[in-house]
C-alpha cells in the first residue's frame, strides 16, 4: 500500500463536494429532500452547520456516508486545493471529478478486499497491477471522466472473470 492511504476521508481537505453533488430524499435517513448538484442548506462554507448533531437533526444518512477519500483527493490532487465555492467556474468539473473519483476509490476498496481471497497467482498479480495503477496514478479531471468507460470496465471484467469464486458481496458491489 502506498504511503498515503487514498481511502482515508479527511473532510478538512475537501470542499464539501458530497454536500453539493449527492442527492437525498426525505425519510428515515434525511430530514428533507435535496436535489443533486444543489448545495445542502446545512452547508456553511466548507462545513456542515449541524455536523455535531446530524443524527439528532434527522440526518443519520450523512453520519453513515463515507466518500472513501474521494472528495479530499479531488480537491487536493486534481484541483490543487481550489474550491467550487471560491471559484464557481469549477463547480461542474469538480462535481464530475468527484463522481469519477468515487468510482476509482470504489475499485480500490474492492481490489484491496480481494487481496484476502484465495486467488490463482495470475489473478493475484492482475489484482495487484490494477491496484497499483489506481493508487499510484495522479488523476486529472478528463481521466476521471473517462475512467468508467476504460479502466473501471477492465477491472469489472476482471472481477466478472473470477466468477463464482467471488463472494456475493463482491458481485453485488460491481
Amino acid at each position: 500500500m502506498p504511503q498515503t492511504d487514498h481511502l482515508k476521508t479527511d473532510c478538512s481537505k475537501c470542499a464539501a463536494l458530497c454536500c453539493l453533488v449527492l442527492a437525498f430524499d426525505k425519510g428515515k435517513d434525511f430530514a428533507f429532500d435535496k436535489n443533486p448538484c444543489e448545495p445542502c442548506r446545512n452547508l456553511s462554507g466548507h462545513s456542515c452547520s449541524i455536523h455535531d448533531r446530524l443524527a439528532e437533526e434527522g440526518f443519520p444518512g450523512c453520519v453513515a456516508y463515507d466518500c472513501l477519500g474521494a472528495g479530499n483527493r479531488v480537491v487536493q490532487e486534481v484541483f490543487a486545493g481550489q474550491s467550487w465555492q471560491t471559484e464557481p467556474r469549477l463547480t461542474r468539473v469538480m462535481m464530475e471529478a468527484f463522481s469519477g473519483m468515487r468510482e476509482v476509490h470504489k475499485r480500490i476498496d474492492l481490489l484491496r478486499a480481494a487481496g484476502t481471497l484465495p486467488l490463482e497467482p495470475q489473478d493475484e498479480q492482475a489484482r495487484r497491477d490494477f491496484l497499483a495503477r489506481l493508487e499510484e496514478h495522479r488523476w486529472s479531471g478528463p481521466e476521471l471522466n473517462d475512467f468508467e468507460a476504460g479502466l473501471a470496465l477492465e477491472i469489472d471484467i476482471f472481477f466478472h472473470g473470477l466468477g463464482k469464486s467471488l463472494p456475493a458481496s463482491f458481485r453485488d458491489a460491481l
